[in-house]
């Protein structure tokens, strides 16, 4: 049988922990997360910012397919100018067929040295997988075929795994995944085939619930994200913490919404002691804290 979620991850209160400590008096990582998605035409779009008019999914669904593609021709770019710019390499979430349907972007990427996190072969839910194992293990071969480095990263589309996904993903060689967002710090869960950690991804400070399903207003992003970091950051004093922010070029890159995700960078370091780090570097960190 399955295990189910407790099994893996008894509950653990956080004041109950050792606190973890950041190198040289550091109190926060953010975790930039760049997610790029491939929207296949031929099928339901992973979501909408335009309803049919008749109120059913229709297909082709062009204007949100277009809307999406705006994305991947220029929102992201917008993305390569502004972390150029702060000198940080993101966390990229990326469906593995991005390098085949938008190899421009993919090559930007990697030519930038953004860490590249497994994120489903396109986007769907992993529920609709009719073989698992096989979509993560193409997927991953896929990024590594053109990357030269296997991803130790996962996050499943919208965040959805199913019971046998964590036993899967570390049959594959993932060592963390993002998709249990239950906590301020890292955590080892258990599986079948031995620990995976899970790294604090997001769904509050997130351009999907925020812009799209809750219909918050373009600035809404900055006031959100620098409330989350002004706690964190005060919190971080007496223990590390991780603030993740997670974006989508078809949304934060649009040109009424960019102004206000440089704000925040710009509002976070004029901060001392704030690390920017990858997923690799927060595994490398995590694995050398105290245990409880």
């Amino acid at each position: 049988m399955p295990m189910q979620p407790r099994e893996r991850a008894p509950y653990s209160a956080i004041v109950d922990r050792p606190p973890l400590r950041l190198p040289d008096g550091a109190r926060i990582v953010l975790w930039t997360v760049v997610n790029l998605e491939v929207w296949d035409i031929g099928k339901p779009m992973a979501r909408q910012v335009l309803p049919a008019p008749t109120g059913q999914a229709l297909l082709p669904d062009v204007p949100n397919w277009s809307w999406h593609e705006y994305g991947m021709r220029v929102g992201v770019w917008r993305f390569f100018r502004l972390y150029a710019r702060l000198g940080i390499a993101p966390t990229l979430s990326i469906n593995a067929r991005v390098v085949e349907d938008y190899e421009r972007v993919a090559a930007e990427a990697r030519d930038a040295g953004w860490e590249f996190m497994g994120h489903s072969w396109e986007q769907g839910p992993i529920h609709k997988e009719a073989d698992q194992r096989a979509m993560i293990r193409r997927s991953l071969d896929r990024l590594e075929r053109f990357t030269g480095t296997r991803p130790i990263g996962w996050l499943g589309p919208g965040l959805t795994q199913t019971l046998e996904t964590p036993e899967l993903l570390v049959e594959a060689g993932i060592k963390y995944i993002g998709d249990w967002v239950y906590d301020d710090e890292p955590t080892t869960i258990r599986t079948e085939k031995g620990p995976l950690v899970t790294l604090p991804y997001t769904v509050e400070i997130n351009d999907i619930p925020m812009m799209i399903v809750q219909h918050h207003e373009s600035d809404y992003l900055l006031r959100r994200a620098r409330d989350q970091f002004d706690r964190l950051y005060a919190e971080g004093a007496e223990r590390a913490k991780i603030m993740c922010i997670a974006i989508h070029p078809y949304i934060s890159g649009q040109p009424h919404r960019i102004r206000w995700l440089e704000e925040f960078y710009d509002y976070v370091n004029g901060h001392p002691g704030v690390l920017h780090w990858n997923g690799p570097q927060m595994l490398d960190w995590y694995a050398g804290q105290p245990k409880p």
